[in-house]
């Protein structure tokens, strides 16, 4: 907590004079209210009253069987309103409240009585009515999750990469030590001449782009008549733990820019990154700008971060004391570890991504259901260590890459406002990775000679739900306007006040988009690869079924 302190000397030893924290004002108000409704509460409890329970996790009829199970659940939410409000109140930095907040939500969180046996009376009641065999089938649970190191979110049985998901045809024509390059087989008899190259996030696997038939992002865009080429990451081991940014950027991407080129013998190819995939993308494509080379004809950005200046509900975890504390561990080699991206990232939700499956799956011993989703996201990866680094110092931290002209890259000076192409940029409504108005800021960032070639969509729901949103499934809705997002909508807000609200999927949208920068339609080849780049093996391929340690 930031103290101020005011030395006052004397001969005798002054003693020192601190602020508060908390105004007294305020702290005996919130302290006179506590005291008022918990009084309230506990003459509830002693007439027998259930009182209103108006929180999700306890909307069992089993919590108000009886005044003690409901009193207690009260009791905690009366508690947890209150240590909320202490912490908005602290008169701290904005950055240090925003710790508290959060440390404060993970322990209110922690402490709900529906995470225990002994006060969850949904447990309790299932155990007698199951004789005993929902705390077997809990305790078989827990001990097969500590084996993992990590809770189930679905049954992971359910599925297998290459057998129901990842199924879209099509192979490798390229790899080397960081990724391999999938080419999909046509679906149409004729495709647009200039290609499509999907760059994903490297912290997670390619696949969620690719899940099953009806929900596959990839076999979508291959209907609407795209030759599609895809990025898999490998999940990092020994062999790249010294792996840097550039190598990412001039192995990795650019690379791929360049065997898709010359398979598809187009100059101009259209690209889309999602999320840490989006960021790669646009710091390779600022590095070919800088080197004179455009070979770009469209931009398609989902859920990315260029602007880190607000990062959510991630820079809890982001100082500088954090940072070097990782550098110093793998900054000169090693590997940053998926479970802890996952650990980290489950923090964020925690009553959805840990809890709930707390209570579900070990005191209640229901079996995890099928979720293509969670076991995607459950396959975890793996970072080098120098890699990681760098994002991390040069991202979250400093924020170095709107720097336009200071920021460098291999040893070039990048500017983002080089990027003159067209760009679609769609961000999540409720996305607690990427907050959607951060995500907007690309639109002042990206192709300063041309703003108005700048499109921006604005999805219902959030990091992931928000992008796997197929049109097949009539689901959510999305914002857009008619006219292209300019430096006159500087403001995200204002741009979404003027945007018109459109059910179902944004999917359709972004192929309009594209297909006026895709160029002619020709007739569709049924071999992959060519001479040059021949077929290496079936998709999705060896490295998306690397395991991380």
């Amino acid at each position: 907590m930031n103290k101020t302190e005011s030395p006052k000397s004397s001969a005798s030893g002054a003693g020192m004079h601190i602020d508060p924290v908390i105004d007294p004002a305020i702290a005996a108000e919130l302290q006179g209210r506590y005291v008022q409704e918990f009084a309230t509460l506990w003459q509830q409890m002693l007439t027998a009253q259930v009182p209103p329970l108006a929180d999700r996790r306890f909307s069992n009829p089993a919590w108000r069987s009886s005044s003690l199970h409901a009193f207690n659940a009260a009791a905690y939410l009366l508690n947890a309103k209150f240590l909320a409000a202490m912490a908005d109140a602290m008169h701290v930095p904005p950055k240090t409240k925003q710790k508290i907040r959060f440390a404060v939500e993970q322990m209110v969180n922690a402490m709900s009585p529906a995470n225990f046996l002994f006060s969850n009376p949904e447990a309790q009641q299932k155990i007698i009515e199951t004789n005993g065999e929902s705390l077997s089938a809990g305790l078989k649970h827990l001990f097969e999750d500590i084996q993992k190191g990590r809770i189930s979110q679905s049954d992971e049985t359910a599925f297998e990469v290459g057998r129901n998901v990842a199924i879209t045809e099509g192979a490798v024509v390229f790899e080397n030590e960081l990724f391999q390059l999938l080419q999909y087989s046509p679906l149409t008899p004729t495709v647009y001449e200039r290609p499509l190259l999907l760059v994903p996030p490297c912290i997670n696997k390619y696949y969620i782009l690719d899940l099953q038939p009806h929900n596959s992002f990839v076999r979508y865009a291959v209907e609407q008549g795209y030759t599609v080429f895809l990025i898999s990451w490998r999940n990092a081991d020994a062999s790249i733990a010294n792996a840097t940014w550039d190598d990412y950027i001039e192995t990795g991407v650019l690379k791929a820019v360049e065997v898709v080129q010359a398979i598809s013998a187009q100059e101009k190819i259209n690209v889309l990154g999602f999320c840490v995939g989006g960021t790669l993308l646009t710091n390779a494509l600022a590095l070919a700008c800088a080197r004179g080379d455009k070979p770009a004809a469209s931009l398609t950005l989902l859920t990315t971060f260029i602007d880190f200046s607000d990062t959510g509900m991630l820079d809890v975890y982001i100082d500088e004391e954090k940072v070097k504390e990782v550098e110093q561990a793998i900054g000169h080699g090693g590997l940053m570890k998926g479970l802890d991206f996952n650990a980290a990232f489950s923090s964020l939700r925690s009553n959805e991504l840990i809890w709930n499956y707390v209570t579900s799956h070990y005191l209640k011993g229901e079996n995890p259901e099928p979720f293509d989703m969670l076991y995607w996201n459950a396959d975890c990866t793996n970072l080098p260590g120098p890699m990681y680094c760098w994002y991390l110092r040069n991202t979250y931290l400093e924020n170095n890459l709107k720097q336009c002209g200071k920021f460098k890259l291999a040893g070039k000076k990048i500017d983002f406002g080089k990027i003159d192409v067209p760009a679609f940029i769609y961000a999540s409504r409720d996305d607690h990775i990427v907050p959607w108005t951060s995500a907007y800021a690309s639109i002042n960032i990206l192709n300063h000679k041309k703003p108005q070639q700048n499109h921006f969509v604005l999805g219902a729901s959030g990091h992931i739900a928000g992008v796997i949103n197929p049109p097949d499934k009539h689901k959510r809705h999305y914002w857009i306007k008619d006219k292209p997002a300019t430096k006159n909508d500087a403001d995200a807000l204002t741009w979404l006040a003027d945007a018109t609200e459109v059910a179902g999927s944004w999917w359709p949208a972004w192929i309009d988009f594209l297909a006026q920068h895709a160029g002619k339609k020709i007739k569709a080849s049924r071999e992959l690869g060519n001479a040059k780049f021949k077929v290496i093996e079936p998709a999705p391929g060896r490295y998306v079924k690397a395991k991380a340690s």
